[in-house]
């Protein structure tokens, strides 16, 4: 009997060393991954001085360049072959996300499972490429024009520069592409989230450094950065609470008969998250609003036009308009990237195929309905989180110069990216006690 259970031990614990071989090769390639997107981060675009170029980004730090600056990790400052970082392709992705809903023949890929996943995601990796081209060349045209002071940032303007600069950054966004995809299919984690996490990340540091420097020389109080460092855990904990919030809707299976045996019967829960639209509104939100500060910034010094002082006095950080508008943009967003991400329809027609009825609500139209009902209150109360979390940090932003870094779009990403690593890694250490247990089952059957 003893010797019984030292097999079953043994097995249990070879398989539970296997899977964690395999998932401590998995972190170290997507470690290492990280670190050949951080080395091509510093690689800049041929024809850049880059003295000039230092003092232009400084001048635009507060627009949406200094937002963009941020989640590439200080690549669009050093205008590097990584400047447009992962962004075409995520925006590839939402628009072949919205495609979807309204063309038919890419609802029909849809339903072809894995295969028609791969086409989806080949016409994806298309459109990246041209959007990238597109805002490579818009790049070029407008850092060709930028100076500092009286230093052009560009050595020799003109098309030569504007083509180099647009096959380079396509080029990089291509290749970061690759990289996210790599990490998702033999690392571990989302590649593309863990590489705008990592952007974010890796300016950190170098934010809280200058932030503890402007308490340090007098520029703001002790007490503001203890009630900035106690907001940010604050925002932390409230953002992990919402986050891991779920509203579960029962769903019952009927029995069926199988020959001489029974199956189904069991019911499930279907988990339906709190914030659905996750950090796309607001990063959509403050590009829109901050936008009209970038033109003006790139538009030069002329600061007694009527366009610069509205922007200046309704549009700035922390401007009543510009919170109210903050506000509603992200409500709108929350609302529009949820109906993309999830269809009532869809999911109560896939229920119905499969057996599986909402307890108290009829199949089709009924489930679809009630789908709708429960997904436009939790839309309700998450985008109203959203904001929250992004306002406060807003006012903070603009009175107290605190970075981007420590708003609340970047502390809404690195949770749930952070969030979402550990269940993975959770799964994957629980996969192998199951599979460890199965193979104990097998093998006191064969005995």
């Amino acid at each position: 009997m003893s010797s019984f259970a030292g097999k079953i031990a043994a097995n249990l614990e070879s398989g539970l060393m296997a899977r964690s071989a395999e998932l401590r090769q998995r972190i170290w390639f997507t470690i290492l991954v990280l670190i050949v997107y951080r080395i091509g981060s510093y690689i800049p675009l041929p024809g850049i001085d880059v003295n000039a170029l230092s003092g232009f980004a400084d001048q635009q730090a507060g627009g949406v360049l200094g937002m963009l600056n941020m989640f590439t990790g200080g690549a669009l400052a050093r205008m590097s072959i990584f400047a447009l970082n992962i962004m075409p392709y995520i925006t590839a992705s939402i628009v072949m996300q919205i495609m979807g809903m309204v063309s038919e023949d890419l609802a029909n890929l849809k339903k072809e499972g894995e295969a028609g996943r791969r086409k989806i995601t080949q016409y994806t990796r298309y459109l990246t490429v041209i959007l990238a081209l597109v805002q490579g060349y818009g790049i070029g045209v407008g850092i060709e024009a930028a100076m500092s002071g009286n230093t052009p940032v560009v050595y020799s303007p003109g098309f030569f520069f504007r083509l180099t600069a647009m096959f380079s950054l396509m080029g990089g966004t291509v290749f970061v592409m690759w990289l996210g995809e790599q990490i998702s299919a033999r690392g571990i984690g989302n590649g593309s989230s863990l590489i705008i996490f990592t952007g974010i990340v890796s300016g950190l540091p170098m934010a809280l450094a200058a932030f503890f420097e402007m308490g340090r020389s007098g520029v703001i109080s002790v007490t503001v950065i203890m009630a900035v460092l106690a907001m940010a855990v604050a925002l932390v904990y409230a953002i992990v609470f919402v986050e891991k919030g779920q509203r579960r809707i029962v769903v019952q299976y009927p029995k069926r008969q199988i020959g001489n045996k029974m199956y189904g019967g069991e019911s499930t829960h279907m988990p339906l998250k709190i914030n659905t639209s996750g950090v796309i509104p607001p990063i959509f939100a403050s590009a829109i609003l901050l936008f009209p500060a970038t033109i003006a910034g790139f538009s030069g010094k002329s600061g007694s036009s009527w366009w610069h002082e509205l922007i200046a006095t309704y549009l700035a950080h922390g401007k009543p308009a510009y919170i109210v508008l903050y506000v509603l943009l992200i409500i709108g967003f929350s609302f529009f990237y949820t109906s993309v991400v999830f269809n009532p329809e869809e999911t109560a027609e896939n229920l119905r195929k499969n057996g599986g009825v909402v307890v108290g609500r009829r199949p089709g139209k009924p489930t679809a309905e009630y789908f709708d009902e429960v997904l436009t209150k939790l839309t309700v109360i998450g985008s109203l989180y959203v904001a929250a979390i992004c306002i406060i940090p807003e006012i903070l932003i603009s009175r107290y110069a605190v970075p981007f870094y420590l708003g609340g779009t970047s502390l809404l990403i690195m949770v749930n990216v952070v969030i979402d690593l550990f269940t993975q890694v959770q799964a994957q250490l629980l996969s192998a006690r199951y599979e460890g247990l199965l193979k104990k089952a097998k093998f006191g059957g064969r005995l």
